[in-house]
């Protein structure tokens, strides 16, 4: 007998740690030793034989859509356990949570996948690549000398988290509400640390960064890093370049925006060079997030386009959710016949209009275009995207976005 339900601290505790050892997720286990685990996340369980054997934690936030801030629902975590696995938990879990998230109001969802396929099946569709360089932080090209920095303690874990919600932010950058988030991102005492510059207001934090690794030449991995200016970051650039005496390998996310070769001293030299190393030099991509939306005319209302004309169409918007969700989910998805108007001013209305284009796609697909992950002409030839091509060609030029960044890890 299966059962879909909250968390229980009392009677869960020690299944859930079960399942998070055994998916290998030690730091997650520790979260349910914490008072405030179940409080400052959203905790649902599948029960099979009796126990908790599927876990599933999510948390609100907000998502960047060019100047507007849309309300985020962020899936932390989704862990099955040894004994469950092919029941088809995870989805239909996971299904419920988003359903209590779009009925409380989230417009989009988010998560980190394991690999590609298996989230498509409730909606969720390819974000853009992401790149991860590792470079020897000798090699910056930036010149300016850094002041010295501050030490940040894991005990200011609510003014991080401050810093980090008031950071630089791009199109598609997300933003995690409970300080809880960024305090788990600290890592374990001893291997990981933080510097910056206390030049924000009332001395709070303007720009630095959280950095991982204990070894005495490295490789130090940068968690997260905040900065509002060119300047700031460019601090923290001479910052990392600052411990290259010792440190001979930094690993970060590229920053949205920002093409960290530039910054380099011969880069593909340096991968050559490496090759193989403890210490190689290289940029790695992949598509490591999935989103999707919640509610259609929710974000078309919020969506202000850069554009002096207006694109009328109907979409037919099919969403595979509706098969995970029971009868009564305060929710059924985003699938239905609507009217799209797109432009400075866009909406998304029931219904249809015989006068006007047809656009047939699959929500996960639909995410895609209008986060401007790829634009309509693509993804008709790789995803569940059909429309004349006339239509298609005047959505390519009618969605002109910057690429999205995701900005978080999760």
């Amino acid at each position: 007998m299966t059962a879909f339900r909250p968390y229980n601290a009392e009677t869960d505790r020690e299944a859930v740690r079960r399942v998070f050892h055994e998916v290998g997720w030690s730091g997650a286990a520790r979260h349910v030793d914490d008072e405030r685990f179940g409080q400052v996340v959203r905790v649902r369980v599948a029960e099979l034989g009796g126990a908790a054997e599927c876990v599933i934690t999510t948390c609100g936030g907000t998502v960047r859509y060019l100047d507007e801030d849309l309300a985020f629902a962020c899936v932390l975590e989704v862990a099955t356990s040894r004994v469950a696995r092919r029941q088809g938990l995870a989805l239909n879990l996971l299904s419920r949570a988003l359903a209590e998230h779009a009925a409380e109001g989230a417009l989009v969802a988010g998560l980190g996948v394991f690999d590609q396929g298996f989230y498509d099946r409730v909606g969720f569709g390819t974000a853009p690549y992401v790149r991860w360089v590792e470079f020897n932080p000798a090699h910056l090209t930036v010149e300016a000398a850094p002041r010295p920095p501050q030490r940040l303690s894991p005990e200011e874990w609510q003014a991080l988290h401050a810093a980090r919600l008031s950071r630089r932010r791009v199109h598609g950058a997300c933003s995690l509400t409970p300080p809880e988030v960024t305090q788990a991102s600290l890592g374990e005492l001893g291997e990981s640390f933080g510097l910056g510059y206390l030049d924000g207001p009332g001395g709070s934090l303007s720009h630095g960064l959280w950095l991982s690794g204990k070894d005495e030449h490295g490789p130090y991995n940068v968690a997260w890093l905040v900065f509002h200016t060119r300047d700031e970051f460019l601090e923290l650039m001479g910052l990392l370049k600052s411990l290259s005496d010792q440190v001979h390998l930094v690993g970060m996310q590229e920053p949205g925006g920002i093409q960290m070769q530039d910054l380099l001293a011969k880069p593909l030299a340096a991968g050559r060079v490496t090759e193989g190393s403890r210490y190689a030099n290289r940029i790695r991509t992949g598509a490591y997030y999935q989103f999707r939306m919640l509610d259609l005319p929710g974000c078309l209302a919020q969506t202000r386009l850069p554009s002096t004309t207006t694109l009328r169409l109907n979409l037919t918007l099919t969403d595979p959710i509706e098969a995970y969700l029971p009868d009564d989910a305060p929710w059924r998805g985003c699938g239905g016949k609507y009217v799209l108007s797109l432009g400075e001013a866009s909406s998304a209305e029931s219904g249809e209009d015989r006068s006007l284009p047809m656009l047939n796609a699959t929500v996960n697909a639909f995410t895609r275009l209008w986060l401007g992950v790829q634009p309509a002409t693509g993804l008709a030839y790789t995803d569940r995207l059909e429309a004349p091509d006339g239509l298609l060609r005047a959505l390519d030029r009618t969605l002109r976005l910057p690429q999205p960044d995701a900005d978080w890890g999760f």
